[in-house]
Parts: structure tokens; C-alpha cells; sequence
């Protein structure tokens, strides 16, 4: 049964939301603008899964200045009208969360995101009602993906042992940080990441996020 895991953790972008891709079409441009070009494949290894603020410092430390201003307000402009005309829900989300709402499981998003750009991903995809306030940020916490202190964190306020934990991702980083926090990982390779990069002991790999709820109440854990 689903129910032998006491918290189902679930990463936003790419996961609840089909953000990936436009970021990755977002992101090329402004890399491109501040003079570190760089194509969607190393964009994916390089940051997807990441929070901003690890993105925003690598970008610095490479380019040897900070960000300019207005590059910065113009790019945030891009991405805020980018998501408000393109974002979508991931395909099959909506059936797995309804089937897991109905089998009773707590549920969570802790993500990489920053607090307002979670809720916002999450109004404009009618998300919201699955999960209320059981929101978790990079920004919580001091170490973000691939560092499991984000995960540990939101099993800890939910009250949820991290044995009894699963982590839907879609990045390799935070495959990594959901089996540092000793979490149970499904990592969902209908993305932008492929397959063989989500690949680790353990982990549970599928394609299809209508398959979710079968792939947890399929899964050996607590039996």
C-alpha cells in the first residue's frame, strides 16, 4: 500500500510542473547575454536542480563580476512572462496527487526554488490545493541540493522519520540529496534529464508520472 510511507516529498520544477524546459530556453539566452554561452545538455548537469543562488554564484565566480542589474530585472521580466503564458502542469501530476490524496499519505513540495516562485509555479498550474502551506525551500535551510538538509528539514516539520520518506525528482542532484537524507527516491525521467543520469542503487526510475502511485504501493519498503 502507499500508505507504508508516512511523507511523500515532492520536488516542483519538472516534477509538479513542466518549468524545465522553458527555464532551459530562459536560461540559455541570459548565460549567453552575461558571455558564459552554454547549450541545454551542460545547462541540465550544471544547474538543473540547483537553487538560484548556487546558479547566480557559479555564474559570478565564472564571468569574474556580479550580475548586472539590469540584465538581472530584464531576465526576471523574461521568466516571470515566460511561465504566466507557458506553464503547465507535468503530464499524468493530477492523477498521480488525486490517487495519493485518496490512499491518505501526507504529501509535501520541497524544492530549490525560492518561497514565491514555488507558490506562483504552483497557482498558475491549479496545484495549490494539494498542498496548502506544506511548502519547503532551498532558503530554509543552509545547504541546498545536493546537500540533504532540504529534505531533512521538511520530513522533520512534517513529522515523517526520513526511513519512512520518498522523494519524487527529476534531477540528479536532488536524487543525490534524497538518498543523502536516507529517503526513498523516485526519480522521474520524463524531463530534461535523462534516464541513465538518474540511475543510482535504489532508486526507482520511471517515465511516466501517471505510473507514481502504482511504483509507490509497488515498492518493498516496510514489507
Amino acid at each position: 500500500m502507499i500508505d507504508r510511507f508516512d511523507l511523500i516529498i515532492f520536488d516542483c520544477d519538472g516534477v509538479l510542473v513542466d518549468s524545465e524546459r522553458l527555464s532551459l530556453r530562459v536560461d540559455a539566452q541570459f548565460l549567453d547575454r552575461l558571455g558564459w554561452p552554454m547549450g541545454e545538455q551542460e545547462i541540465i548537469e550544471r544547474f538543473v536542480g540547483r537553487s538560484d543562488d548556487d546558479m547566480r554564484a557559479e555564474i559570478e565566480e565564472r564571468t569574474g563580476r556580479p550580475i548586472p542589474a539590469d540584465i538581472d530585472r530584464e531576465f526576471d521580466r523574461v521568466y516571470r512572462e515566460t511561465f504566466e503564458a507557458e506553464l503547465r502542469p507535468v503530464d499524468g501530476i493530477v492523477e498521480a496527487l488525486d490517487q495519493i490524496a485518496a490512499a491518505g499519505v501526507p504529501i509535501c513540495v520541497a524544492s530549490s526554488g525560492g518561497h514565491a516562485k514555488i507558490r506562483r509555479s504552483l497557482e498558475l498550474t491549479g496545484l495549490t490545493r494539494y498542498f496548502d502551506d506544506r511548502i519547503f525551500s532551498a532558503a530554509d535551510v543552509a545547504l541546498g541540493k545536493p546537500a540533504p538538509d532540504l529534505f531533512l528539514h521538511a520530513a522533520e516539520t512534517m513529522g515523517a522519520p526520513p526511513a519512512r520518506s520518498a522523494v519524487v525528482e527529476d534531477s540528479a542532484f536532488g536524487v543525490d540529496a534524497a538518498i543523502a537524507a536516507g529517503m526513498r527516491a523516485f526519480a522521474y525521467a520524463g524531463g530534461v534529464t535523462a534516464a541513465d543520469r538518474l540511475i543510482r542503487p535504489g532508486v526507482v526510475v520511471f517515465e511516466e508520472m501517471r505510473d507514481l502511485p502504482a511504483l509507490l504501493e509497488a515498492d518493498g519498503l516496510g514489507t
